[in-house]
């Protein structure tokens, strides 16, 4: 577990590198409001897209050899996005890094097979943990290497050197974690067209509503994400710097929250009486930023949405894997990251055209519903 917590905290730091600095970077290449959510929707897509495909493949030729692509991915997304000086250049970059983005769905798929169903909750959570403190060191770095500059170049060749240094770390430290009798298994299958179809898989194992959940919840957490630096922005006068500071105390809220507390609470309320309680505290504090009009208020009720979504992840994806016989077990993550995907579509999209129609107050208001 803790080769694999490396790594994907190798590869999201890099992810996180690139958060602050889109919306602030991109206008002064042309973009406007919708143009800044179209970039994050043309990544969304190509990961919708290809999510599946990724955890498909990762159950035929291994979890490691699939991560490994994905990084290399990653990587020369970065070195286009840094080499961007026109906006459809940054579009293509973003699209390309969609491509790439089978990751997390793979890495979760891949603690699933290294922990036991009693420990599980612990090793997604040890997955968000990753995804937490990216968060923390990668916005933090993207506004501190952007500064006030007008160029993506220094904050990509950062993000993509972490990439790389995941590909090394990965190549030399990580196991495969499926064996090589499941790996042949799952190559027949998928040559003699056994394998169910996706809606016959979800249905088999019970997950049709909780991919839709997926979907859901990430139009809401990709509008709050869309929004939020926006928002202080336009009132506060923020930039890449100040909003790379809050999300990096966000991700430190992740931290502890996923790394140290979600295992015990589990243990405590279990799985599904916790992912109700974090999806409460999401909406009252999605529903709070409504009403919000100075910097405390907005940043509380960000700092509660962003805790209880950032919970909910690791719980879905561990009811999920327990559902999910081993042989399906990477190619159903792949869809259920696919579903993030679609929601993240949905979300900025959504976004968006409520800004632009009825302000931010209305905009936090379908975000929150």
């Amino acid at each position: 577990m803790p080769i694999l917590f490396g790594v994907i905290l190798l590869d999201l730091i890099g992810f996180g590198i690139v958060i602050p600095i889109l919306p602030f970077l991109s206008p002064k290449l042309g973009a406007d409001k919708m143009d800044i959510a179209l970039i994050i929707v043309t990544y969304a897509i190509c990961a919708g897209l290809c999510g599946p495909f990724w955890g498909r493949l990762s159950d035929r030729i291994g979890r490691k050899p699939v991560i490994m692509i994905c990084l290399a991915g990653a990587a020369v997304s970065y070195v286009m996005l840094g080499l961007a000086s026109q906006l459809w250049m940054v579009f293509a970059a973003r699209g390309f890094a969609g491509l790439m983005a089978g990751n997390f769905g793979v890495a979760s798929a891949m603690m699933a097979d290294i922990t036991t169903p009693e420990n599980r909750a612990r090793g997604m959570g040890l997955i968000g943990a990753a995804f937490g403190l990216g968060i923390v060191l990668g916005p933090m770095l993207g506004g501190l290497l952007s500064g006030d500059s007008a160029s993506f170049t220094l904050p990509c060749i950062v993000a993509g050197g972490m990439s790389v240094l995941a590909i090394f770390a990965a190549a030399i430290f990580l196991p495969e974690s499926l064996s090589r009798a499941n790996r042949s298994d799952n190559r027949e299958q998928h040559q003699r067209g056994q394998q169910l179809s996706t809606y016959e898989l979800l249905r088999s194992t019970g997950n049709r509503l909780l991919a839709l959940q997926y979907v859901i919840h990430n139009a809401s957490v990709s509008s709050l994400t869309y929004m939020f630096p926006l928002w202080m922005g336009d009132m506060l006068g923020w930039g890449a710097r100040e909003v790379g500071i809050v999300f990096g105390v966000q991700g430190a809220l992740m931290v502890i929250f996923q790394g140290v507390l979600l295992g015990p609470l589990v243990r405590v309320l279990g799985e599904w009486q916790f992912l109700r309680i974090s999806v409460t505290a999401f909406f009252l504090g999605m529903l709070s930023a409504v009403f919000a009009s100075t910097m405390p208020v907005m940043v509380g009720s960000m700092y509660v949405a962003m805790t209880g979504a950032t919970l909910c992840m690791p719980l879905l994806n561990t009811i999920i894997s327990h559902r999910t016989p081993l042989d399906n077990r990477g190619r159903m993550l792949g869809i259920t990251s696919a579903a993030s995907s679609w929601g993240r579509v949905i979300g900025p999209l959504l976004a968006g055209a409520n800004l632009a129609l009825f302000g931010y107050q209305g905009a936090w208001l379908g975000a929150s519903c």
